[in-house]
């Protein structure tokens, strides 16, 4: 999660939303789905070899796990439209048109879909190039495990050369991050092409900043398909990680513009808060050494205690705490945090992950595979 700069999504979105899946599954042949095993016989090692290596990762540093699991949230999150006519950036400010809008998103000579869980966040940017990509975006600058997913790479390249794709490896790698952390294991459909669009500032469209509220929240996740109970059960992944002060630097220090604290917060966990991060400077960017817990005293483990955290405190960012503002995500905060066993949840938790990890995949002749997933592919 990331900085307080936000733009919300318009409504258009959610009108065009399910056009979009309409169009997708025209452009993609009937065969081609995910599936769990895709690699069977392909490259029937491929699961085995991401979970090998990323026993050796975290073992080296378990701070990388926590960073593999946003990794994979961020890339299918992100969306890109390729060869877009200039109308095509009006399509989505608030002064376009609906009936317009769709009749566009329709037209495959206007619109080529580039992009969800694709892998393209590991893409560097050209050399000599003004253009950035979404590694270089601001809510991805801290992002750690990029030479994680290429040392995986490379490892599978040497065994099944261009067969298992950047995505998926993202995704596979994301479930043994969670697996490795304590948490539970889960099938990971496979199948995933890689994408090679990529532009910085859709990052910042996309993805909900810290400091949203639970409307915010919604309508972000709504675009993805996902819905209240998806929401509450995806932000489970807070239970392990850090951040820095920046996130949280409005929420402690000038919530409504007024100087004042998040009324929201529990007062002695902003103390705690305020110890670890003092008010922001003129030219800081928040992204200094100190990192604060997403969950205090069990931020490597992934267990029930976020749930447990957010429902006493409030929870470290601002849209932890929007949990609480709905009666949705609330009843299941308050169901999680009294909950005996943690195996509801984590059959949840599954249920959700592979649905998102469903977001506007690139399947059978879309999209590539790259040999190396940080290098365009000319």
């Amino acid at each position: 999660m990331w900085s307080e700069r936000r733009r919300r999504p318009p409504p258009l979105l959610l009108v065009a939303a399910a056009v979009v899946v309409a169009v997708t599954a025209l452009a993609s042949s009937p065969e081609a789905a995910l599936q769990v095993g895709f690699y069977r016989e392909t490259c029937p090692i491929a699961e085995d070899v991401v979970l090998e290596e990323m026993k050796l990762i975290v073992m080296e540093d378990a701070t990388v796990a926590p960073s593999l699991l946003r990794m994979h949230y961020h890339d299918c999150f992100v969306q890109v439209w390729n060869n877009q006519p200039a109308h095509a950036r009006y399509l989505f400010s608030r002064k376009a048109d609906a009936c317009l809008a769709i009749l566009m998103l329709c037209s495959p000579l206007c619109f080529v879909r580039s992009k969800g869980c694709d892998g393209s966040i590991m893409l560097r940017s050209r050399k000599g190039k003004k253009k950035k990509t979404e590694r270089d975006a601001l809510p991805n600058r801290s992002m750690r495990g990029f030479d994680a997913i290429e040392r995986i790479k490379a490892r599978l390249e040497a065994l099944c050369p261009l067969t298992v794709s950047c995505a998926d490896i993202i995704a596979m790698a994301a479930r043994d991050a969670v697996y490795l952390s304590h948490g539970p294991w889960y099938d990971v459909e496979t199948g995933r092409r890689d994408g090679n669009v990529t532009v910085a500032e859709y990052v910042e469209n996309d993805l909900p900043p810290p400091d949203s509220n639970i409307v915010d929240v919604k309508t972000f996740f709504s675009v993805k398909s996902l819905n209240s109970k998806d929401i509450a059960v995806l932000f489970g992944c807070h239970s392990i990680g850090t951040s820095h002060c920046g996130p949280i630097q409005k929420r402690l220090y000038n919530f409504t513009g007024n100087m004042d604290q998040d009324p929201s917060l529990k007062p002695s966990y902003a103390a705690e808060l305020r110890k670890l991060c003092p008010p922001p400077r003129p030219g800081d960017d928040g992204e200094g050494k100190t990192k604060v817990p997403l969950d205090p005293g069990s931020n490597y483990t992934f267990d029930l205690s976020y749930y447990r955290h957010v429902l006493a405190t409030g929870g470290l960012f601002q849209s932890d705490g929007s949990l609480l503002h709905d009666p949705v995500t609330r009843g299941y905060v308050e169901k999680v945090a009294n909950a005996s066993s943690p195996d509801e949840y984590y059959a949840d938790f599954a249920a959700a992950m592979v649905k998102m990890g469903r977001t506007d995949v690139l399947l059978g002749d879309l999209g590539e595979i790259r040999p190396t997933c940080g290098i365009f592919v000319d």
